[in-house]
């Protein structure tokens, strides 16, 4: 039987090359996870929204709970929101009952100012980065 043995020197090598092709592949792997969509909650208290300024990023969802005890909306003035639904209702939630929720994908970069369809006074601004 022959055994053939390596040089120290072609094993160092060897070992070099492995690390590299290893760290290269940590690498890749690293830039081609995708970036996880995030949740954000827009509360909607009294005659506010609070946070009335979140700062988001295209995919993200927002979701706008009312915890007071009225009705009310949440309406784009530019559209940047997407309620699910078509047309000029594209960026509008429609009516959110006492203790519900509505969840909004935002589709595209730029600010979303909103505001409460009955209640005017009530503000708030998405900025999609």
């Amino acid at each position: 039987m022959c055994f053939l043995r390596r040089s120290a020197s072609a094993t160092h090598q060897g070992a070099t090359i492995m690390k590299r092709i290893i760290a290269g592949l940590a690498v890749a792997a690293g830039t081609a996870l995708p970036v996880l969509a995030e949740e954000h909650r827009v509360t909607i208290r009294g005659m506010a929204f609070e946070p009335a300024l979140p700062e988001i990023a295209v995919g993200d969802t927002v979701t706008f709970v009312n915890t007071g005890r009225m009705t009310r909306t949440a309406s784009a003035i530019v559209r940047g929101l997407d309620a699910g639904r078509e047309g000029a209702a594209a960026s509008h939630t429609g009516r959110i009952d006492p203790d519900a929720a509505v969840r909004v994908p935002i589709i595209r970069t730029g600010a979303a100012d909103y505001f409460c369809s009955d209640h005017s006074s009530m503000r708030g601004r998405i900025v999609v980065n």
